[in-house]
């Protein structure tokens, strides 16, 4: 089940960026606390280690984290914003992570 593992690690990085940039937008933008900028700077290195865990090379990694990305990022539209994705978000989406199947579980001959 390793590329469970691989998804899950991808999924939770996700989640550590988007928390990471979502909560000094929430002070800029929303007038809310300075202080979140601190939870907001623990994310984004959280982030960084959580990427640094994948045992393959990193340029593969980041390539192909770039599609869970963009699915967590249509998540948190549809969870966080309140707005429903529309069909071209899911299949934009689909596609970014078959991406990153490909990039990621693919053969690489190495």
């Amino acid at each position: 089940m390793p590329e469970l593992k691989t998804l899950g690690l991808f999924l939770l990085t996700a989640l550590a960026e988007i928390l990471g940039c979502y909560l000094p937008y929430l002070w800029l933008r929303e007038g809310k606390t300075i202080w979140l900028l601190i939870p907001g700077a623990l994310c984004l290195a959280l982030f960084a280690w959580l990427l640094s865990l994948h045992p393959t090379a990193s340029g593969r990694v980041y390539a192909a984290y770039g599609g869970v990305y963009i699915f967590m990022a249509i998540l948190w539209l549809w969870t966080v914003d309140g707005v429903r994705p529309t069909v071209w978000d899911l299949v934009g989406s689909s596609v970014a992570l078959l991406g990153m199947a490909i990039i990621m579980f693919a053969p690489h001959g190495q």
